[in-house]
Order: C-alpha cells, then structure tokens, then sequence
C-alpha cells in the first residue's frame, strides 16, 4: 500500500542557526514540513510562515509556552497563543495544554476553549500527551477522553512510560483508547526511566525501539483504513533529553542525524 505518511522536522534544536539556514536543511534532509512555535509579532510570524512556504514545506503550529500557575491568567495566554498560531493558517496546531496540577475542570475548560478557538478560526488543534499537562499519564488522559468525545491527541507516548515505570502492558485499555483518538504523532522513543532512550540506533534500545514502532504503526494503518492521512514529528530531542558527556558537556550523537534516521526507518517500516 502506498506510503500515506508526512515526516516533520521540529525546529525545537535548531534555534542557533538561521532560520534559512534551518528550511534549507529540512528540505534538503527529505522532511514534508516543519513542526514549531510562531512568534506573537504579526509580522514576524507571517515573515516566517511566507519563508517556510517559499520553500515548498509544510507547517504544524506548535504551543508549549504557556505554564501560568494562576488559571484565568492561564486561560487567557493560552488562548492568545492559540489564535495567534491558527491566524498562520498551519495544517492544524499541536498543543501542550494543562498543567498537571490543574483540576479536571480547568484541564477542561482550556480543552473546551482550544475547542471553540478550532471551530472560529478552521484550524483543529490536538493535545500533545506530556509530562507536566493534563496528559501527563496514560490512566489520566483516559478519563478526559471518555468524558470528552472531541478530544484528539498528539500521542508522544514516551512521556507515559517514563512516568509510569512501564512500557504500559498493563494499561493496554487506556493505550488503546488513545490510540483511537490520535490524529499526530511524535516518534521519540522513551522508556522506563526516562522520556528519551540514549540511542535508538543501538543494541540495547531495540526493545524500546519495537514497542514504540508498534504502537506508531497501530495509528498509521488505523489512518489507512479510514482514509485519514498520517503525520509524525521525529522529536528526539536537544540537551537534556539529548544525553551529554560529564564535565565536556559533548553530545553523545547527533540531535539532527538521530532524527533523520528515525524519519528513514519509519518510511521503510511503514510501508
């Protein structure tokens, strides 16, 4: 069956060089788009979205900052961002959303208003599962689907097993049920201690590996089926996530070729 999906490039890494520079090299490296966060400066956001166009990409608007520990001032930067990144025009927007702390309702209520902001502007927005948001666990996000049909995800799963310990054999309903409800994915690999193995290319990460790559291809077919095209960020992170020597500070592997061979990896898996 031809090959549905679209690989994106996160800038998350990249703010160091120029932007150009940056386009240049995904483009280059073989990405469909780019996934990140857009400046609060009209101009400067439209500059940017033109540049990324001119280059023949593909955008997913990205929101991760906002941490406000006082909900009403939560709400309202949440929802400024949110409309800032859908006036970009993106694919759709992925978002971190929540706090951890936050009650279910005001959890809610955010979901509710990104809600109401899609169903303005035309942009769907989906939830980034993350440690520190409401999606922080997988028997957490569980209860916000079943109460909220709507809710769709961007499903990092590797948060999950770091925060619970396990590669999740034994929430298997909760994974299955987020798997069902997943339009996004970010393809990094985590494990039972840590949101990020060291390398996926070596040895001792295959286990991890493989169980991450079931549950990716579990989404992708499920697009297949019913006509739903699939995209995946190939997230692995920078420092910290990105391991480094003691007292050197050197990278223990390349961010950008980690990345890019995740990207050739799920194209020949996902055939």
């Amino acid at each position: 069956m031809e090959n549905a999906v679209s690989f994106f490039c996160p800038h998350w890494g990249s703010e160091g060089i120029p932007f150009i520079d940056f386009l240049k090299r995904v483009k280059k490296s073989g990405y469909d788009g780019v996934e990140m966060s857009l400046p609060l400066d009209a101009e400067e956001r439209d500059a940017m979205t033109a540049t990324i166009q001119s280059f023949g990409l593909k955008l997913i608007a990205q929101h991760w900052e906002t941490v406000d520990s006082d909900f009403d001032q939560h709400l309202f930067n949440y929802t400024t961002r949110l409309r800032n990144l859908a006036a970009a025009d993106p694919l759709f927007i992925n978002s971190q959303t929540g706090k951890d702390y936050f009650s279910f309702e005001q959890n809610a209520a955010l979901i509710a208003a990104a809600e109401s902001i899609a169903a303005d502007t035309g942009i769907s927005i989906v939830h980034e599962t993350h440690r520190g948001k409401f999606s922080f666990a997988a028997h957490i996000t569980q209860q916000y689907l079943e109460a909220i049909p709507n809710l769709m995800l961007c499903l990092d799963i590797s948060h999950w097993c770091c925060v619970a310990e396990t590669f999740l054999s034994d929430q298997e309903a909760a994974v299955d049920l987020a798997i069902l409800r997943t339009k996004h994915i970010h393809s990094r690999v985590g494990f039972t201690e840590g949101p990020q193995v060291m390398d996926p290319r070596a040895p001792e990460w295959q286990e991890a590996v493989e169980k991450h790559i079931a549950w990716w291809s579990s989404i992708v077919y499920r697009h297949r089926e019913i006509g739903f095209p699939s995209t995946i960020t190939t997230e692995f992170g920078p420092f910290p996530y990105l391991q480094h020597l003691p007292y050197t500070q050197t990278p223990i592997y390349s961010q950008w070729e980690v990345n890019t061979y995740m990207m050739a990896l799920l194209k020949e898996r996902l055939k």
